[in-house]
């Protein structure tokens, strides 16, 4: 009986500091206000934003991630690296320098870096059609005279820069038929260096290129994949 006394005199205790304690900090921590910046329309993958596109709105600060943005002059000029969804709060995830639009990329060529297309000889050597800018891959050759393919050391990650349809489109810009169907691409163009661009039109001429998916996502992680693949020709 006494031991049923000490603890309901316990639990008098815990919930008169629970109420009088610890509840007001928590209210007090969902009350807290904030601004945050969020996307206003459905945006797709590669867009530059602009300042139309996004607007600031007050939000509970609890619980916010934290890579949410509060300021604008972050995400204006900045590109979307997945699609956004209207009413997206804007995470530096979401977010990049950078464009995976083939145009863009073009722009930035310094001799150093080369754009090559190859073609895609078969549905499943180009990975189903499935191919997106930006994409890692690695390459595999079969040559002509043999039967067994290797995985050339200096293919091993390689950027897709766009992949192009039979009538010229790239996918940046492809729209589907009157079934909602896409054309299917028939030629690849890759991000590559002279020596890469030399051996890939060997390839070409004499054999059959395999196209595998490495990674895709963010171009922070896409760009580790590249450095190691730069080291192969120091």
């Amino acid at each position: 009986m006494k031991n049923r006394t000490i603890l309901g005199v316990f639990c008098i205790i815990l919930s008169i500091t629970v109420m009088f304690g610890i509840a007001p900090i928590v209210n007090k921590m969902a009350s807290n206000k904030t601004d945050v910046i969020r996307i206003k329309a459905d945006t797709p993958k590669g867009k530059q934003i602009t300042a139309e596109d996004i607007e600031k709105v007050t939000v509970g600060a609890f619980n916010l991630p934290l890579t949410v943005i509060k300021d604008k002059s972050k995400v204006v000029g900045k590109y979307a690296l997945c699609e956004l969804k209207k009413d997206d709060y804007m995470l530096t995830t979401k977010i990049s320098d950078s464009s995976d639009k083939a145009d863009d990329i073009f722009r930035t060529l310094n001799g150093n870096e080369q754009a090559i297309s190859i073609t895609i000889d078969s549905f499943a050597g180009g990975l189903s059609g499935k191919l997106q800018n930006g994409d890692i891959v690695s390459l595999f050759y079969t040559a002509q005279s043999e039967k067994q393919a290797i995985s050339p050391k200096e293919f091993k990650y390689v950027k897709v820069i766009t992949t192009t349809t039979a009538k010229g489109n790239d996918s940046d810009n492809v729209k589907p038929d009157k079934d909602g169907n896409y054309p299917l691409p028939t030629t690849v163009t890759l991000l590559v260096n002279s020596i890469q661009a030399q051996l890939l039109a060997g390839y070409e001429a004499n054999g059959k290129i395999h196209i595998s998916l490495v990674f895709r996502g963010e171009n922070q992680i896409a760009d580790k994949f590249l450095k190691v693949q730069s080291e192969v020709f120091k």
